[in-house]
């Protein structure tokens, strides 16, 4: 399990992977590269998925929990291909952060756009009670 600071104060995310920690090998399975920070005007969370389309990942916010998922195929090539080198992960991915409890997952706005998915999350005036899935909108 990764923990990850997210300001110079006292809050930290907490990064794991269904699959198994981030950073252990996995079959088939993979964690994309994820910044958490803060700013002034709440978390901002990236993730990098190169190749993929909005449609395909999937964003649900549990309490103070945040989870990401999706899946990335392998549509370039042809099957009787034989690698040199394979660095590109692709199959099923799922991250789940574990964000401190003053910010408010509900007002959480995503956006992908050029492989990357951001998420601002504003700060929070009530704790976190519900489960809700948040809408992916294309970049411009």
């Amino acid at each position: 399990m990764a923990v990850t600071k997210v300001s110079s104060s006292i809050h930290f995310a907490t990064r794991t992977s269904s699959f198994g920690n981030v950073g252990e090998p996995t079959t088939g399975r993979w964690a994309p590269n994820t910044d958490v920070y803060a700013t002034e005007t709440g978390l901002v969370i990236k993730v990098e998925l190169a190749g993929m389309k909005s449609d395909s990942l999937d964003i649900v916010a549990e309490g103070s929990r945040l989870r990401i998922s999706g899946v990335r195929q392998d549509s370039c090539r042809s099957s009787h291909s034989s690698f040199l080198v394979m660095e590109i992960t692709y199959g099923p991915f799922e991250t789940v952060l574990d964000l401190p409890a003053d910010y408010d997952l509900n007002l959480a706005k995503a956006v992908y756009l050029n492989g990357f998915l951001r998420i601002d999350v504003p700060p929070a005036h009530q704790p976190h009670t519900k489960t809700k899935k948040v809408h992916i909108s294309e970049g411009i």
